[in-house]
């Protein structure tokens, strides 16, 4: 289990807008499959969020497009916490094609901790904080 989650995906067919190239909202879809990855890989699944009455919510989130992908291309998304806060969590992303050393997009999910039930913030437990090592720039993939 490392502070850095990883995902690879192959862009299906229907990924591709008119344009040609991956659609926007397909970005933020894969940020969500990397993070929820990653947070299971750490012993966090989202049913032992559900068990506890808590969940995880979206305040906000930036993407920076690089560069274009296409049908077929294999895309490693690199996930990690940069900031863990009373309430708040903020997780970056890197989507990364190898085959030619191009960064695609950054990314980051700004992640409010939660009550299940009323949607209203709560501190984040120790059990929770302890499993998610913040990741500093140096240290980014």
């Amino acid at each position: 289990m490392g502070a850095i989650g990883k995902i690879e995906l192959v862009v299906p067919a229907t990924a591709i807008d008119a344009n040609g190239h991956v659609n926007n909202v397909h970005y933020v879809h894969w940020m969500q499959e990397a993070a929820m990855a990653h947070s299971a890989e750490l012993g966090w699944p989202q049913e032992r969020y559900a068990a506890l009455g808590r969940t995880w919510i979206i305040r906000s989130h930036t993407i920076e497009y690089r560069h274009s992908a296409y049908a077929g291309e294999t895309i490693t998304v690199f996930t990690w916490v940069s900031a863990l806060e009373k309430i708040r969590s903020l997780r970056k992303f890197k989507f990364y094609r190898a085959a030619d050393d191009t960064v695609l997009a950054i990314a980051a999910t700004l992640f409010i901790f939660c009550d299940l039930q009323t949607g209203r913030p709560l501190p984040i437990p120790k059990e929770v904080q302890a499993v998610y090592a913040v990741v500093n720039a140096n240290d980014e993939p």
